[in-house]
């Protein structure tokens, strides 16, 4: 009965709802904030050169970056192409692009909603709080939102997504190396919990190390992927660009993009 629900309530919300919510919003703030990823997207390099850390002990605008990147970056990302691909083939990466870029915006208005109405954490006058429940009570003036918000956030990512995450990488150490799952679980748990139990700021100095290795090492993986085949990237651009109008592509990209934003998200 259970599982009978999570199938409807999954088929409901990626298949009828978010696939087309997404990138309909997206799409909305891309237009009434006059493209601006793309308008905005060269000044961020002179954001990180200008920003330093303040009498405050505020975090740096690249470790908020990193921080950002370290929950945005992983495994939705690749099961979102597999799933993409596998349901739409190639022209459902020409869709991903597509929902991609103008999923910058949606991106962008959550970041400044977040800034707006953060506020200081009484208890450590170094830390601000923000986010979707803070904005949903204070912007909304809906308590009862931000509660739920809340509520939702904690079993997503206390427990359903890092469950997910730390399934993964256990089966991967098992599979490439042998590493019982169970050490790898013990080792994940101690590393985690003294991260996270030392709060944002021990949280961000982890993220400002760990994710610019992570990020180097997922570009460096592809871009060997492409050299190693570099005689097929001019078909594969021809391919997904003559199959992209193909109906499963938009749905199979559509899907792919939404499992990656929904993996964002929480």
């Amino acid at each position: 009965m259970l599982g009978e629900i999570n199938t409807f309530l999954s088929d409901l919300i990626w298949g009828s709802i978010l696939i087309y919510m997404l990138p309909i919003l997206g799409l909305f703030f891309t237009i009434i904030s006059r493209f601006v990823q793309f308008r905005y997207f060269f000044r961020m390099f002179n954001i990180f050169r200008e920003s330093v850390r303040d009498k405050e002990g505020h975090i740096s605008s690249f470790q908020a970056l990193m921080l950002s990147v370290a929950g945005r970056v992983g495994g939705g990302n690749i099961a979102g192409v597999a799933v993409a691909i596998t349901l739409g083939g190639p022209g459902a990466v020409f869709w991903m692009w597509v929902i991609a870029l103008v999923g910058m915006a949606t991106s962008f208005f959550e970041c400044s909603l977040a800034q707006l109405y953060k506020e200081k954490d009484s208890l450590d006058s170094g830390i601000y709080r923000g986010g979707p429940a803070y904005y949903a009570t204070k912007a909304l003036g809906k308590r009862w939102l931000g509660v739920i918000i809340s509520f939702l956030l904690v079993i997503t990512f206390g427990f359903a997504f890092n469950a997910t995450q730390s399934f993964i990488i256990s089966n991967s150490f098992q599979a490439s190396f042998a590493v019982p799952t169970w050490i790898t679980g013990v080792a994940l748990t101690i590393i985690f919990g003294i991260t996270i139990f030392g709060g944002v700021k021990r949280i961000t100095k982890m993220s400002e190390v760990i994710v610019p290795v992570m990020a180097l090492g997922y570009i460096l993986i592809a871009l060997v992927v492409i050299f190693l085949n570099i005689e097929k990237v001019p078909s594969l651009f021809v391919m997904i660009i003559t199959e992209a109008f193909n109906p499963s592509s938009a749905i199979g990209g559509g899907i792919g993009a939404v499992i990656i934003q929904g993996a964002k998200r929480g």
